[in-house]
């Protein structure tokens, strides 16, 4: 296997060219955290991009941040915690999940993968913090799209293109990102004991209450550290604001049991491991899917897979995300949880051997017209399949 380490956009472009005249597809690697999602790549190359590194630009005044695209995320997060500011679309830290804990998650990495933590539901994915970028092509094209203003909407579709393309489209070199400021208190109203349908319930009251919560999560008792169920709605913002609101959610939620407040250090520590799936870091070999659904929809969805796979599971996004973590299928549980979504969401597999993601479709099958748009898309960046070919769908 051959190493390239570019040092500039001119000499990634030139590799990049190169591999694609001789039909030499590349791994593109930043800190490698995430090296486990998608299907496994045969590839020859890896193009690693830790010399894309360092924040270039920040200007808290203005919330936006430009880094290169394989800074460390703990080093973006670090300065804009010194200026009181986040990335509001909660990026979740998954090298417990996938056992890449000696590797560091990066800015491109994550916009890549388009994550998102619990507070997706008030704030948007990571695409829609997604301002600006500079990437080189899998043509080996440099290229640019966006900007670094808030109201500059110049390429913002091919920010959201790229965010969630896992690098089959372009290897970014360059992002800018809008933050935000970070909360000044964070309370958490807790129901405990309430089966999914109620949880879902409490929820959406929550969600649709004037409280504008940041979040809104159900742990059942076999996953909840406490032994019992455990509902959970997030309020974030100033003192005042924040103890004003918790206190009118409690009692608005009154009607599901009694409900506990939740300071700032507790909360935190709840949020944290809803927000990187910690729950299902070990055992290791349990297979990990991140489902998509209505929220109505959920408790539903439990049942019927309850009746065909073994698994744990936690809900997050008001019941709109369903984590399972499965045991004793053969095939990981997939036909089974793609039979019971049928045209009412997405699965994706998370966490599992390479011979599963493999055998199995890793990310949920497109209709056949989204599936020939993406098609065209890909095309029209990397059009010899050179950029993780293979990551997403099979590919030769």
């Amino acid at each position: 296997m051959t190493r390239f380490r570019p040092q500039d956009e001119n000499e990634l472009a030139e590799i990049v060219g190169y591999a694609a005249a001789e039909n030499e597809p590349l791994e593109l690697l930043g800190g490698g955290s995430k090296r486990g999602l998608g299907r496994p790549m045969r590839t020859p190359h890896t193009l690693e991009l830790g010399a894309f590194s360092g924040i270039e630009a920040y200007e808290p005044a203005e919330l936006v941040l430009t880094a290169g695209a394989a800074t460390p995320l703990a080093e973006i997060e670090a300065a804009l915690a010194a200026a009181g500011q986040m990335l509001a679309f909660e990026p979740g830290d998954w090298r417990g999940l996938l056992g890449t804990g000696a590797a560091a998650p990066t800015l491109g990495g994550v916009l890549a993968c388009n994550l998102a933590g619990p507070r997706r539901i008030r704030q948007g994915a990571a695409r829609d913090h997604f301002l600006g970028f500079s990437a080189v092509s899998g043509r080996g094209e440099i290229f640019k799209a966006g900007g670094r203003v808030v109201k500059n909407v110049t390429g913002y579709d091919l920010c959201k293109a790229m965010a969630g393309s896992y690098g089959t489209l372009a290897a970014l070199t360059e992002a800018t990102v809008k933050v935000l400021p970070v909360p000044e208190a964070t309370r958490t109203i807790a129901l405990r004991g309430l089966d999914d349908g109620a949880a879902v319930r409490a929820m959406t009251l929550a969600l649709n209450s004037s409280h504008e919560p940041g979040g809104a999560a159900h742990l059942p008792a076999r996953v909840s550290a406490e032994g019992t169920a455990m509902t959970l709605a997030r309020v974030e913002g100033p003192v005042p604001s924040v103890e004003a609101r918790a206190a009118s959610l409690r009692q608005e939620l009154a009607g599901f049991g009694a409900a506990e407040i939740l300071g700032d250090a507790e909360s935190l520590a709840l949020w944290l491991k809803v927000r990187d799936a910690s729950i299902f870091a070990s055992p290791s070999d349990e297979i990990v899917w991140r489902v998509s659904t209505a929220p109505s929809a959920a408790p539903a969805l439990v049942a019927v897979l309850g009746r065909a796979v073994d698994f744990r599971y936690f809900l997050d996004w008001g019941g709109g995300l369903l984590w399972l973590a499965v045991t004793g299928a053969e095939d990981g549980g997939a036909a089974a949880i793609r039979a019971a979504l049928g045209g009412g969401g997405h699965a994706t597999l998370i966490r599992a051997p390479d011979a599963l993601r493999a055998a199995v479709p890793v990310f949920h099958p497109q209709p056949p017209a989204l599936a020939a748009l993406s098609a065209r898309i890909k095309e029209s960046f990397d059009p010899r399949r050179i950029l993780n070919r293979g990551r997403m769908v099979p590919e030769r």
